[in-house]
């Protein structure tokens, strides 16, 4: 008896077993379940979104035009007026529109530029304004990245200032706002002056202090580029290794490195002369199979020459303020010529799509209207005349 209750005991004890194996794995299949609907739900409502905002682009670029006009008068108000505040500006515009932005790409299938370099720095710019405004390490880690790699990604690559695309907009203000931001923390923010001076010594005409050359490159060159590594490696791995066959399924979607290999279908970043030419030079150097090696070799090479020149800006305040007004100036003259010529091209290729669409639909009326009675297509050709 005490083996049939042995071998009764052990079949229920495996049932329980099975029991909980089936309910875990149950579970797991909702879960995954909800996560996929979630993520449809919200695909859908991006497209819903971008198409509506397709619908209405004409409304939309004169309301873009005429708040961005205003904004920016109010930024340069707030620069001159309190630019202690200018960073807290920064941290709601990035906050505000980059998840917009992620919308309008996820549409476009560009979403994975959302993990270039600009936005990973920014990330760790947003980082140290909210939860470590007075660490001077990474303030001068952070001015490495804004005042190299980003600043000069808006005269190399031609970023435009165009008041009336919200997309030129946030471009451009992804790069220049947060060099601005440091410049203000550096040299005009009486607050940090006030807190940041040891007792008994004469009032900083800056913030942070530097004593030596070797911490200054440490933190201005060294460490940036260690940062600036990391973040190419996990680029790599995400794009080339862990969503290598989602990209190779959907040619459509586009990353950085799908443009470095030419893959240029319907990308907004590939207009800019000097762009071409990089990717020109990727090829031409050490052939097409190593195109993607020389395009982030290049990038390497063009990252570690605009940190190294983030270091005299560091130490002179003229230096740094002609610097800004290069960056405001190149913006703005991009922003000239996209809209004198740029533009109407544009609207040029815009106006024959609607013909070529448009001139199928005539067609189609016109066999229509063939087959119907004499007096009906008599009527037809009046109102087509």
């Amino acid at each position: 008896m005490s083996s049939n209750e042995d071998a009764d005991e052990l079949q229920s004890n495996g049932h329980r077993f099975q029991n909980v194996k089936q309910r875990l794995k149950d579970r797991s299949r909702k879960v995954s379940q909800t996560k996929e609907k979630t993520k449809e739900i919200l695909s859908k409502q991006a497209v819903k979104i971008a198409k509506q905002a397709e619908e209405h682009e004409s409304f939309i670029t004169k309301v873009t035009h005429f708040m961005g006009v205003f904004a920016f008068g109010a930024f340069c108000f707030i620069l001159g007026a309190r630019p202690q505040d200018i960073r807290y500006v920064y941290c709601l515009f990035y906050i505000v529109f980059v998840p917009l932005r992620w919308i309008y790409y996820r549409y476009k299938k560009w979403h994975y530029y959302l993990l270039d370099f600009c936005y990973y720095a920014n990330t760790i710019f947003l980082i140290m304004l909210l939860l470590y405004p007075k660490n001077e390490k990474l303030f001068m880690v952070c001015f490495s990245f804004a005042e190299g790699p980003l600043a000069w990604a808006l005269i190399v690559w031609r970023c435009s200032l165009v008041f009336s695309s919200v997309d030129k907009l946030v471009s451009v203000l992804i790069h220049l706002l947060p060099g601005v931001v440091f410049f203000t923390i550096r040299w005009w923010d009486p607050a940090f002056f006030e807190a940041m001076h040891p007792e008994g010594t004469a009032r900083r005409a800056s913030w942070p202090y530097v004593g030596s050359k070797s911490f200054l490159w440490q933190w201005l060159f060294v460490v940036p580029l260690i940062a600036y590594s990391l973040w190419q490696a996990l680029y790599f791995l995400i794009v080339n290794v862990l969503r290598r066959q989602r990209l190779l399924r959907d040619p459509e979607v586009m990353t950085s490195y799908s443009k470095a290999l030419g893959l240029y279908i319907g990308s907004p970043f590939v207009t800019g002369i000097t762009k071409g030419r990089m990717d020109n030079m990727a090829s031409g150097l050490l052939g097409d199979q190593n195109r993607l090696f020389m395009y982030i070799l290049l990038q390497a090479v063009f990252t570690v020459a605009t940190t190294a020149l983030t270091v005299p800006i560091f130490l002179s305040y003229e230096l740094h303020l002609a610097f800004q007004m290069l960056k405001v100036s190149a913006t703005v003259w991009n922003g000239g010529s996209f809209l004198l010529e740029v533009m109407p091209r544009q609207v040029v290729l815009k106006e024959k799509k609607k013909l070529k669409v448009v001139e199928p639909v005539q067609e189609n009326h016109l066999q229509d209207a063939s087959h119907e009675p004499p007096a009906e297509a008599t009527n037809v050709s009046e109102v087509g005349s």
